[in-house]
């Protein structure tokens, strides 16, 4: 049934109320003048059956039209509803380790259950500093100067962008770093206190609600443990060197400056309010970020950076990835603030963290800048 006859259906129930009301008013008035005359009632008692069973057949037709009007639009319901089950159906993510993952189709968030949800999280990631910045609608000023979606690329949805496609599938998992059993709220909450150097949110929170909400809906037919491939970052080999600070300086002067400005705070993105994320200082991630370990941010710049670098067709060679990344993460920044909480059990430290103590014979300085490859290598024999 077209829905436009939904309103003349409503006005033929709402005449037909009408009708009724009237029909009552006139048995009721006619039985008060006629009820003090036994011979008068008598006469009329005919008129008043006719009058009482045209009452019950406007009864009748009201609810024979109320009845099959709501029967009918819960048939349309339940064929639209199946329709779009169908519809969400084909364009559900098929899962394949052999390919690149790639985001659900936006048609599936906007007809989620949980879509008003799901758009909230994923405005959250892309528009972090409009909620917590320093002028921020729901907790001003509680965060440095970057959104999430700095580090995770459009939203957390590129391919190897640092995107969320595994958060679904692999957590709740434990990690080494806290040596503990992590869900989805506490590992966001680290990206809030590390890489937006801010404060943690309530997990009962209406936005840590939406954020793992938005983050479950991105890893849409993932099998539970499964790793898609282009998760994370990209592999990006061992230099048999030292990264080096002040070639990765020529490169960063070459490449990066234009956008992040010759001080690594971010230019005015033209045409637009807003900035580009600030590299180091007070406003940028802190050392317990993940991007101040060497090879996730030379990783981060391969596949990623400058602006309009893909895996695909990247612009920076390994070299220059590695060396940018030293000068970047050479700069100061806001301190770790959790050195005796990391790594309980030291041997499980990545190769290139660089805040000892270590399980190993290396410096901190190799640590943080290589060569990383007779690091890995002890580490590799001890676990023989």
């Amino acid at each position: 049934m077209s829905t436009e006859l939904y309103p003349i259906l409503g006005l033929v129930v709402l005449s037909l109320g009408l009708g009724i009301i009237g029909v009552s008013s006139s048995i009721n008035l006619y039985s008060h003048k006629i009820a003090e005359d036994p011979e008068l009632n008598s006469r009329c008692l005919r008129q008043r059956l006719f009058l009482t069973r045209v009452r019950s057949m406007l009864w009748i037709l009201v609810l024979l039209l109320v009845g099959g009007t709501l029967s009918m639009y819960a048939k349309e319901i339940s064929s639209e509803n199946s329709n779009l089950a169908k519809t969400r159906e084909k364009l559900f993510p098929v899962y394949d380790k052999e390919k690149i993952w790639q985001a659900p189709n936006v048609f599936l968030a906007e007809t989620d259950p949980d879509a008003d949800l799901i758009q909230y999280g994923r405005d959250l990631i892309a528009r972090t500093q409009d909620y917590f910045g320093e002028h921020g609608i729901v907790r001003p000023s509680s965060i440095n100067s970057l959104n999430c979606q700095n580090c995770h690329l459009d939203a957390g949805t590129k391919a190897f962008g640092n995107n969320y496609s595994a958060v679904q599938s692999i957590y709740p998992k434990i990690r080494g770093r806290s040596g503990q059993l992590e869900t989805i709220p506490k590992r966001i909450n680290d990206c809030f206190e590390r890489s937006l150097n801010g404060q943690p949110l309530d997990t009962t929170s209406h936005e840590m609600k939406a954020m793992v909400a938005y983050m479950q809906w991105l890893g849409t037919g993932i099998p539970k443990g499964e790793s898609p491939k282009g998760k994370g970052l990209v592999d990006l080999p061992l230099l048999d060197r030292a990264a080096d600070p002040v070639l990765g300086k020529a490169v960063y002067d070459r490449q990066c400056a234009s956008c992040h400005g010759s001080d690594g705070q971010g230019l005015v993105i033209p045409g637009s309010p807003r900035s580009y994320p600030p590299l180091w200082g007070a406003g940028s991630y802190n050392q317990a970020a993940g991007l101040f370990r060497l090879s996730r941010f030379a990783s981060y710049v391969k596949a990623n950076m400058p602006f309009g670098a893909t895996y695909e067709n990247p612009q920076l060679s390994d070299e220059e990835a590695w060396d940018v990344a030293a000068y970047v993460d050479s700069r100061d920044r806001p301190k770790h603030p959790f050195l005796d909480l990391d790594w309980p059990d030291i041997s499980k430290k990545p190769f290139d963290h660089p805040f000892g103590p270590y399980a190993d014979p290396f410096s901190e300085e190799q640590h943080k800048y290589g060569p990383f490859g007779p690091i890995k290598d002890f580490q590799k024999a001890k676990t023989k």
